[in-house]
């Protein structure tokens, strides 16, 4: 395990506590200091390695602090000792930006001890935790250069900020009630009804009341509602145009998280992380007290806790589940400014608690889960942007511009890569705005001056047509071939690997819709060695939206006009005799059915053949519902599939999947247990190409690998057969970690 710890780690015993730990759990490795803060490398058994990882945290040094630790399980490199090597003096001693910093216990206790001068005051900081990223609004991180500025500190806070000896020693956010920001109510109008404490328990009056109030926290606007209240979750879902997709809640404490989610000992480390993100929890079964419509139909619930003195303030008053949903209409980003949200937030929220410190740029909360016992970020936002990501190879001064959904883009400077705040899909005006605003934020931000430009081969992504208008030099990289570079790069392999690179579409360079790949990558050369059958998609970008649209194409390519005859499959109900016409002759004329190889819309077919979904409300919604459907699949045997060729390249032919799929389906077989036997099929799908190519490293990459049963599966399969298997940990798999991709394969020689 390779760990990168920032924060007060140098000068304080850091490194001789790291060494008497590592030594105590009999492992090997080293520790150094660094530009960056401290380096650990450990290997041993694993239970010893995850001993290490918890303890380091709760055990360091009490002047020390961490501000972020990240880190990443890579191949074992055959240490035989534990020692404190040289400081690493490589490259300059620049300032890092860092993202925001959830409260930590010291500002706690002196927010809720009655006798302190913080007493209750929601702006509670100090050199361990507070606004980083948010604020920041040039380098030096110096508070003229934040958003703090307009607020001068009082004498006490200033000899606070001067005293090395206090933790606030250039705090530069510190303020107190006398000096500092505050808290006020307004009405949907704008006007302020209360201010201070007295803000606040309007807010929570409001909220107890079945209110919709959207919360000024750290880096936007949340939305929150009592979480228990049904009627009040329904409203807020059809006021933000939200149908299914889950809703975030935020707990008051770890004890009333466990009444609803069930919870190990890593997600508990990660729920109380200085990241504090959105942590996906399976529902402890028979939980009640939460309204159905959080997360109508999920196994899963995304859940935070507090992570800033307002939001801790608000939870220990109320003592309550909340819905703590981003302060937006769906698809766009959050509102980070007073004005805005009254005008964008018009109509939904019932009221507003704001405050005046400014915000910088927008930060959504991050997502994250854990996935065969390692973290995986499924959102980088709060918490982690944009702490920077090593590369193995010097990279020229770049932009790379993402994709068109969850989109971040990322900007290289030499052996880092720093990726962006999830930014979002790039399908209205105000999404397209922020794109433009961190495009420019974060280069200037980060001192560099990009040259070149990298994008998407697809020529119709917005960000595309960024790179394509800029007037610098760029270079398209295809979308999957990407997907896997972001997961190499991320697990240190140079290469060569074999990447699965599985998702809902990608623009492929045959003239076909890509999603199911099987990409060999050696340095910056990749090849499309292996992938899915193609089959067609009834009315294009219609069928993404339509499970029911994308079966029928596999029902057309397996049985022709037969298709409409089976009258028994829920795919067919769900069309009237008129829609079953016009798309069967769409069909057999081939007219608006573009080709894919699409392993994500091959869920949507299942679970449209199944009966769990024929429209989508949210985008995998198909795929989730499928995978939260799937039962005993570890002692399923596999739906069969064939492999064979065509112009070199593996086609992996899912017809005698679907052919004893259609057969269980009319012998009246659970849809559980026909969702595992799928899930088994497309794992044992990989380990036979995976052989076929005869690459020992294989990684797993692109929006299909959210999936945690078809992770946990693939991974077994493959590690059974003799192969290692790689995943995303700390960049999103899905479209969110393109631009990281881009970066590698775009800046290679």
């Amino acid at each position: 395990m390779r760990i990168t710890v920032r924060g007060a780690v140098q000068g304080v015993g850091f490194r001789p506590f790291v060494y008497r730990l590592a030594t105590e759990l009999k492992l090997k490795g080293w520790v150094k200091n660094s530009a960056a803060g401290a380096l650990i490398e450990i290997e041993g058994p694993a239970q010893a390695v995850e001993q290490f990882l918890l303890r380091l945290e709760p055990q360091k040094p009490p002047h020390s602090f961490i501000q972020s630790l990240e880190y990443v399980r890579l191949d074992p490199a055959g240490h035989t000792t534990f020692e404190i090597r040289h400081s690493d003096t490589i490259g300059p001693l620049t300032a890092i930006v860092l993202p925001d910093i959830a409260t930590c216990p010291e500002c706690l206790k002196e927010m809720f001890d009655p006798a302190n001068r913080r007493y209750r005051y929601p702006f509670t900081n100090c050199t361990h935790c507070g606004p980083r990223f948010s604020i920041i609004e040039a380098l030096p991180y110096d508070r003229p250069n934040t958003t703090m500025r307009a607020f001068v500190m009082c004498p006490a806070c200033q000899a606070e900020y001067d005293n090395p000896e206090d933790r606030r020693f250039h705090a530069q956010p510190n303020a107190c009630p006398v000096c500092g920001p505050h808290v006020e109510f307004w009405d949907p109008n704008g006007r302020t009804l209360a201010s201070r404490d007295e803000a606040i328990a309007m807010a929570e009056a409001a909220i107890k009341d079945g209110k919709i109030v959207a919360v000024k926290g750290l880096g936007g606007f949340h939305l929150m509602v009592d979480a228990r209240q049904d009627a009040a979750v329904r409203r807020l879902r059809e006021r933000k145009h939200r149908e299914e997709k889950p809703l975030a809640l935020m707990f008051p404490d770890l004890d009333s998280i466990a009444q609803q989610c069930e919870f190990s000992e890593l997600e508990r480390r990660l729920l109380q992380s200085p990241e504090s993100p959105i942590v996906l929890l399976r529902k402890r079964p028979g939980a009640r007290g939460l309204s159905d419509a959080v997360a109508p139909g999920n196994p899963n619930l995304g859940v935070i806790l507090p992570y800033t003195p307002l939001h801790h303030l608000l939870l220990a008053d109320l003592r309550i589940p909340l819905v703590a949903t981003s302060g937006n209409i769906s698809d766009e980003p959050i509102c980070i400014s007073e004005t805005e949200a009254l005008h964008r937030l018009a109509g939904v929220a019932d009221a507003f608690l704001v405050h005046n410190r400014p915000i910088a740029r927008h930060v959504d909360d991050s997502i994250a889960r854990l996935i065969l016992g390692r973290e995986q970020v499924l959102r980088r936002a709060r918490g982690y942007a944009p702490l920077p990501l090593p590369v193995p190879h010097d990279l020229p001064p770049l932009l790379a511009v993402g994709a068109h959904l969850k989109n971040a883009i990322a900007v290289a400077i030499g052996r880092q890569v720093v990726i962006s705040q999830h930014i979002g899909d790039l399908e209205t005006a105000e999404a397209w705005d922020a794109f433009k605003r961190v495009a420019s934020d974060l280069p200037r931000l980060w001192g560099v001056s990009p040259k070149r430009l990298v994008c998407d081969s697809h020529p119709d992504y917005l960000s595309t047509q960024f790179a394509r208008d800029s007037g610098k030099p760029f270079t398209a990289i295809q979308h999957h071939a990407a997907h896997v570079a972001a997961c190499a790069a991320e697990n240190e392999i140079i290469g060569p690997v074999l990447g699965v690179s599985w998702d809902g579409t990608g623009y492929g360079l045959d003239g076909t819709v890509w999603g199911g790949e099987f990409i060999r990558l050696d340095g910056n050369h990749w090849e499309r060695v292996a992938h899915l059958r193609l089959f067609p998609l009834p009315g294009g970008d219609a069928a993404i939206k339509e499970p029911r649209r994308v079966a029928l194409g596999i029902l057309f390519e397996l049985m022709g006009q037969n298709a409409l005859a089976r009258q028994e499959l829920p795919t067919v109900q769900a069309f009237t005799p008129s829609e079953l016409k016009i798309i069967a002759t769409m069909l057999s004329q081939r007219v608006n059915c573009p080709l894919t190889s699409s392993a994500g819309r091959l869920f949507d077919a299942v679970s449209s053949l199944i009966g769990l979904r024929q429209k989508l409300n949210f985008e995998g919604q198909a795929a989730m519902e499928l995978e939260a459907a799937a039962t005993a699949v570890t002692e399923l045997k596999a739906y069969p599939f064939s492999l064979g060729e065509n112009r070199g390249a593996i086609i992996c032919d899912w017809m005698p999947m679907f052919d004893a799929l259609l057969k269980d389906i009319s012998q009246g077989l659970p849809a559980g247990v026909i969702a595992g036997k799928f899930h088994a099929a497309l794992a044992e799908l990989v380990v036979e190409v995976a052989r076929k190519m005869s690459e020992r490293s294989v990684v797993l990459t692109g929006g299909c690998y959210q999936n945690r049963l078809l992770t946990e599966l693939t991974v077994a399969r493959l590690r059974a057969a003799g192969f290692t298997a790689y995943w995303h940990q700390r960049v999103p798999p899905n479209d969110g970690g393109i631009a990281f991709g881009q970066a590698v394969l775009g800046g290679r020689p």
